[in-house]
């Protein structure tokens, strides 16, 4: 049996997530997954400085307390559980690789152990030849390893997206993934976010006609869980970026996201009613 085909579109073309509320439910509960960085705080300059701040907070506590919610980040696991500090979510960091929750739920579903050896290598490698680059970020997570670029002088770009991929064609076990001014070494298996998603649907029996799967997201590693919600889901994208996207609606920015799901809010409370 061939896999659907996943319907692409331009960003700019996609309706506002603001206005589908409450027909985008039709009744039925949400089940709600976003990334961290340019989603749930804005894209900056270093990732240390990703704060999640009061507000957000607030209202991911108050998501929480009526639907199902998950924060699925390229981050370590640990790394944005703390930056988050809320213990009623689920977490899937490393795209989907490390997965904690509620009830001691703690599973390594991906089966990316054997790569760590791969990844210590590579890190070491990447940090040796790019240590004379101004502005390069070689942020080692569990299960990836993540090139950051964005502060690095346009002249030694090139030189930093020709070390890395030099270094990913010389090791089977790793795989090249892509985001907003960042190249990743990622473990070559087939799980990313998107596998995670479905994953977390499947053991915690969310898949079921009542529930609606509904993923925010503002990068290209989000691409897979839109197309694995897409038929089932809602995917929604944050901005834009340099590709087609398979979401179904878009949001402008962080700011956005935020009245977005104090809109869902509204709306779950008034099913209570």
């Amino acid at each position: 049996m061939k896999d659907k085909p996943i319907a692409k579109t331009e960003a700019n073309k996609l309706p506002s997530a603001l206005h589908a509320m409450p027909q985008l439910l039709k009744g039925k509960k949400p089940a709600v997954f976003l990334d961290y960085d340019g989603c749930l705080t804005p894209i900056v300059p270093r990732p240390e400085q990703a704060k999640l701040s009061d507000q957000m907070r607030d209202t991911l506590q108050r998501l929480s307390a009526l639907c199902f919610v998950a924060v699925v980040s390229g981050r370590d696991r640990a790394n944005v559980e703390q930056l988050v500090q809320l213990n009623e979510l689920y977490f899937a960091g490393s795209h989907g690789f490390d997965i904690t929750g509620p009830d001691n739920m703690q599973t390594e579903p991906g089966g990316a152990k054997e790569a760590l050896p791969a990844l210590d290598a590579a890190q070491q490698e990447l940090q040796h030849k790019l240590q004379q680059v101004d502005g390069v970020l070689v942020e080692r997570k569990r299960y990836a390893i993540a090139v950051h670029f964005r502060n690095v002088p346009d002249e030694q770009v090139d030189h930093v997206k020709q070390v890395t991929e030099d270094i990913i064609h010389q090791n089977p076990l790793l795989k090249k993934g892509l985001g907003k001014k960042i190249i990743e070494l990622k473990p070559n298996l087939d799980w990313h976010k998107g596998k995670a998603v479905l994953w977390l649907l499947k053991e915690l029996k969310l898949d079921t006609p009542e529930i609606l799967p509904v993923y925010i997201g503002d990068d290209i590693t989000d691409e897979d869980a839109f197309a694995a919600l897409q038929g089932n889901g809602v995917g929604i994208l944050v901005g834009e970026h340099d590709d087609l996207t398979a979401a179904t609606y878009r949001l402008e920015d962080v700011d956005e996201v935020q009245v977005f799901l104090e809109k869902m809010i509204k709306e779950l409370e008034s099913q209570k009613v």
